[in-house]
Order: structure tokens, then sequence, then C-alpha cells
């Protein structure tokens, strides 16, 4: 197999989404998005990273079936909807939320997780300038 066909199979098997320009002049922008990285983009490194990934929708599924065979079609539409309204209660763009009602809903506010413990928000590298943030979540700029 010759080079040129090799290079234009991991051209067409690497997805580069994330390379394209997003910013007003052709250049991503770094600040609102955050560093891209390839790593990411590529298939999982571990068999189990896809179900780590899925567990908390695969719980949620679970539990749904259980509550329906038990309560009927209702009680499933109502949790779901309850979910819904949680999620979408969130802090300023520029500030980590906490997700307490959904935690709270999922009856995951009492157990400490890995992700607890090591999940700061003083420490994350998302922060960014909060007046340019809110004024692009609001579609000011």
């Amino acid at each position: 197999m010759n080079s040129r066909g090799l290079r234009s199979q991991l051209k067409d098997s690497v997805p580069v989404a994330g390379l394209c320009p997003q910013g007003a002049y052709g250049v991503q922008d770094s600040l609102r998005s955050g560093f891209t990285s390839v790593k990411n983009q590529l298939l999982p490194s571990h068999p189990l990273e896809i179900s780590e990934k899925n567990f908390q929708l695969n719980q949620d599924k679970m539990n749904f079936s259980t509550v329906r065979n038990i309560q009927g079609l209702h009680a499933p539409l109502k949790l779901q909807m309850e979910y819904m309204a949680a999620r979408q209660i969130q802090r300023l763009p520029f500030l980590q939320s906490s997700n307490l009602a959904l935690d709270t809903l999922r009856g995951s506010d009492e157990s400490i997780g890995f992700e607890d413990v090591l999940n700061d928000p003083a420490q994350s590298e998302v922060m960014g300038e909060p007046h340019m943030m809110v004024e692009y979540k609001l579609g000011l700029q």
C-alpha cells in the first residue's frame, strides 16, 4: 500500500469537526469553547469508556422501566418532566452549577462519589470573563 492511500484513509477516519473555524475571523475562539483536542474526538481508548459515559442514562432507563411496571405509564412521564425542569435550573454561564435539585430527584444527593471530591469548581479550566460569557449566552455579541 502506498503512503497516499494510507494518508487518505487516516484523513477519512479522523473526525475534524472541532478543528473547523468557529470565530468571526476564521480562527477558533478558544476563550469561549476552550482548547480543542483531537484525542477527545477519536475512538474510545478503553471498552468500558462508552459504558461509563452512558451509566447515568442507562440507570435512568432502568429506573423508569421499573417505575412504569409498578405504578403505570404516568409515573416515568412525571419523573422525566421533573428531570427536565431540574436540568434547566442553572447559574450564570461563567459559574458551575451544582445541580442539587437533579441530584435530589435521583437520590444521589446523600452519596459521595469520585466527581464530588475531584470536581472542584475553583480549579476548573472553564472559567472565562463573566461579562463576555453572559453577552454570548444572551446573543448580544
